[in-house]
């Protein structure tokens, strides 16, 4: 779906893969589903759309739509720093993170339809 912003219409979104230190697979049960509770809560305050979330044993998987003011890393930051934060004051088990991730951007628009609405703009004095 294309959002708006006062000065842009986008539609982006950011595919983020990040494990637990260590790679342990103890993201199962209540574990998973107060992570996948966290992610929603973080991505409403934060104002981004959690298209999905998939919290596997060993890492976990987030599709976010994003304003293009957000940089990925920022999103990352949040994502990771705040859920280990409120994860960790409310319950008694802990999650940590490791420093690495992996973020990966897809939105509806094709290469070749970039090129195409480009090329339409090159006569109208944008």
């Amino acid at each position: 779906m294309v959002r708006s912003t006062r000065h842009a219409k986008y539609e982006l979104y950011y595919h983020i893969v990040f494990v637990p230190k260590h790679r342990r697979s103890h993201l199962t049960g209540k574990t998973k589903e107060r992570l996948e509770s966290i992610f929603a809560e973080m991505c409403e305050d934060k104002g981004l759309e959690l298209a999905e979330s998939e919290v596997m044993p060993d890492h976990v998987h987030l599709f976010i739509g994003s304003p293009p003011k957000n940089a990925p890393s920022l999103i990352v930051n949040w994502v990771k720093g705040i859920s280990a934060r409120k994860y960790n004051q409310r319950y008694d088990d802990r999650v940590k993170w490791t420093r690495s991730y992996y973020v990966g951007t897809a939105g509806s628009a094709s290469k070749g339809a970039v090129e195409q609405y480009i090329a339409e703009q090159e006569g109208e004095g944008a």
